[in-house]
């Protein structure tokens, strides 16, 4: 479960260019399993992040429209790119460019989610953190029960002013 009672700090850890964090968790979203990169960037041990939901890293400056449109996308079999903005148990925050893809059984029946994390383009983190802001704000003007919708038009005014869909906007970063 998520300690909310971390404080984010101003702190940024930076992954080193052949860092790549790896995750797996259950359908339900509860890590099942973690490489050493995750533990030493979130700053949790094995034992802490092992069934806990993955969320346990999420930053407040991540809009909640980002997770939604994440897992819709999973839910529809298909992988996920995204920018994001991790916490880690001091309060230190460590951006990544996250890959995210259903994992299935011999059957062809999803049993979980791998995630691949390697370092972000430094231009592209400051195109998204301002897109970020926009969508935090807009969640915040909306109030609890509107708030993703309000922040999901921000995402869908940008990519139809640009003429590109999320992913080929996230790739063209």
């Amino acid at each position: 479960m998520k300690n909310t009672a971390i404080q984010p700090t101003a702190t940024e850890k930076v992954m080193r260019e052949n860092d790549f964090i790896v995750s797996k968790t259950d359908l339900k979203g509860r890590i099942t399993y973690c490489n050493r990169i995750f533990i030493e960037f979130s700053g949790y041990t094995e034992e802490e992040l092992l069934g806990s939901q993955h969320n346990i890293v999420r930053h407040p400056d991540m809009p909640r429209a980002v997770f939604k449109l994440l897992w819709d996308t999973l839910a529809a079999g298909n992988e996920c790119f995204a920018y994001v903005k991790n916490m880690a148990k001091d309060g230190s925050y460590y951006w990544v460019f996250a890959n995210v893809t259903p994992s299935y059984d011999q059957q062809d029946k999803a049993i979980g989610y791998l995630s691949v994390r390697r370092k972000p383009k430094p231009e592209a983190i400051k195109l998204v953190a301002g897109l970020y802001q926009q969508m935090l704000d807009a969640e915040r003007q909306a109030g609890t029960q509107n708030a993703i919708a309000a922040s999901s038009r921000i995402l869908t005014n940008l990519l139809a002013e640009k003429a590109l869909s999320y992913e080929e906007f996230i790739l063209s970063l």
